[in-house]
């Protein structure tokens, strides 16, 4: 008996420890795809990554606080304090990824001087992206706003058109344009959905400050985390999302 132990203590001696996949938490889409491709060239200096996959935008922070995730990314930094602050996360920023534009899209119109008096739009539901498509229908002059950091439709002042705005969970806002006259989208749950990101009323110019980042705990010290960001934010990935998505997704560092 003391024999097979000291025999199983050698092997456990000789044996080289394999470090657990770094699992990483993405929306499924434009960050889930660019994901897969970091994870290829992770693979090539021995990172194992995990890319799990989320369809909505709250749990991906859930996870990564409850430690069921090393690191996560789909978000922009507004959205991740708003959620930092309400719900108490000990999570942060580590680096910016990509800016997804915030469009606008229908079904029915050509342009946004065709919308009518009293006209549908939906935009997003949650906090920080709801506000973020107020200040885009206001840039476009649809609406104008009381001069707050994040708005929402309280606070708008003026309505020239009467315009009724439906908040609607943003992965479902897609799917709203048979039923309203126009839509403010994400970009990734845009493409996610089948349209076409050029066929925007109006989008977000590159000055947004809306650019996404990743997020990981505040206690997180692994060294695969930093060279993941490295990775992602090398020529080769900047190169991979100019060439996939055309333009429609930029690199953000």
């Amino acid at each position: 008996m003391k024999l097979l132990t000291a025999l199983a203590l050698f092997i456990l001696s000789i044996t080289p420890l394999v470090a657990a996949p770094l699992k990483v938490g993405v929306t499924a889409g434009p960050h889930a795809i660019i994901m897969e491709k970091v994870k290829e060239l992770a693979k090539n200096q021995g990172i194992d990554i995990q890319v799990i996959e989320f369809n909505d935008f709250i749990l991906p922070n859930v996870a990564l606080n409850d430690k069921e995730l090393d690191i996560n990314s789909y978000q922009h930094k507004p959205f991740l304090e708003e959620q930092i602050k309400s719900r108490g996360y000990k999570i942060k920023a580590a680096g910016k990824t990509v800016l997804m534009p915030l469009g606008i899209y229908s079904k029915t119109i050509k342009k946004l001087a065709d919308l009518k008096d009293k006209s549908k739009i939906a935009i997003p539901s949650d906090p920080t992206n709801g506000g973020r498509a107020l200040k885009l229908l206001e840039k476009v002059g649809l609406i104008t706003l009381k001069p707050v950091d994040n708005p929402s439709i309280l606070d708008i002042k003026n309505n020239p058109k009467n315009l009724t705005l439906v908040e609607i969970d943003a992965p479902q806002l897609p799917r709203t344009l048979d039923d309203v006259d126009a839509a403010v989208i994400n970009t990734d749950w845009v493409l996610l959905a089948g349209l076409d990101p050029k066929a925007a009323l109006a989008t977000e110019d590159k000055n947004s400050p809306y650019a996404n980042v990743f997020a990981i705990r505040e206690d997180e010290n692994r060294p695969e985390v930093e060279k993941l960001i490295k990775i992602y934010q090398s020529e080769p990935i900047k190169t991979f999302i100019l060439e996939k998505f055309k333009g429609a997704i930029l690199p953000a560092w």
